[in-house]
């Protein structure tokens, strides 16, 4: 008997969150009712049988079998002998891998860089840690008068710039001690932090907000803000930022700067697969049930 279930047509809700719209003269009913399939496992349902995965997406038991058989001998779900349920397969998880492969931080990050530039007007960068330095590897200008000199594929001290210490606070404690000890903490300007309890104080500050500030600390008459980029291991791979002179970068704006910082450095950690890790989970609740800080605290002051 033919399958007269047109449930999935137009997609329901399952496979529709997160799926750009097809126009109706290229959409294909059985690959839309598969894709919702697929969409129907989360981390907290990784394994449904038949008849939860029919009632969810309004299908019938018949045709919803039919699905899992093929799914199944494709590899993309398999079938728990003990319980009878399906779960994702392997082939998933080696799509996956490619997917992931295929990433590159430049790639991914520029679109996010030059949204954040034109969001706030003041130029974008992005840097890795090599050693207790922040390596610029990515730069968008802001069409201003006004830019901040940086250059990419220059190391610059970690402890005096925003994304450096971004970088920094996501080390092991006994690395950052190593670091500190090997190249110390040179003074830049009269705001450079210079004292390591100082440094450890502003660390865990950056953590529970979120976020860094360079304020004049490595050149005076700049101002920048930093946040995090974390890849799928929940790990910071890199720090994502804009900078500007402090008469447009005032204290005043930091709030409203840090928020867009914040949340184009989210969105490329989304796509290096962060929101998969518990990690970034906890990391991202510490900052929202965190209050928030007074940016420029006394002890950015000189130590003796």
């Amino acid at each position: 008997m033919r399958d007269t279930d047109t449930t999935l047509s137009p997609p329901a809700s399952p496979m529709g969150s997160g799926l750009r719209p097809v126009s109706d003269r290229y959409r294909i009913q059985a690959i839309e009712r598969a894709v919702a399939i697929l969409n129907a496992f989360t981390a907290e349902d990784h394994e449904l049988g038949v008849t939860e995965l029919a009632d969810r997406l309004g299908l019938h038991k018949s045709t919803v079998h039919r699905f899992m058989v093929n799914l199944d001998a494709a590899g993309m779900v398999e079938r728990n002998p003990r319980t009878g349920r399906y779960r994702l397969g392997m082939r998933i998880f080696e799509l996956g891998g490619l997917v992931k492969q295929r990433m590159n931080l430049w790639d991914e990050a520029l679109p996010f860089l030059e949204s954040l530039v034109r969001d706030t007007g003041e130029t974008g960068h992005l840097a890795v840690l090599d050693g207790g330095e922040a390596i610029y590897i990515e730069r968008v200008e802001a069409r201003r008068a006004l830019r901040v000199p940086a250059a990419i594929g220059r190391g610059y001290p970690a402890h005096a710039t925003n994304l450096g210490k971004v970088l920094l606070a996501d080390l092991d404690p006994s690395r950052l001690v190593e670091i500190v000890r090997e190249r110390g903490l040179s003074a830049y300007t009269p705001n450079t932090i210079v004292d390591p309890a100082a440094l450890e104080l502003e660390l865990t500050r950056i953590r529970e907000r979120g976020y860094a500030v360079d304020n004049e600390e490595y050149d005076e008459g700049l101002r920048c803000i930093g946040a995090p980029v974390r890849d799928h291991s929940g790990h910071v791979v890199a720090a994502l930022g804009i900078g500007g002179p402090v008469t447009r970068v005032t204290p005043a704006r930091v709030e409203e700067l840090s928020t867009l910082v914040m949340a184009a450095a989210a969105g490329l950690s989304r796509r290096l697969g962060a929101h998969q890790s518990e990690a970034y989970a906890s990391a991202t609740l510490r900052v929202r049930t965190t209050p928030t800080e007074d940016p420029f605290p006394l002890s950015h002051q000189k130590g003796s």
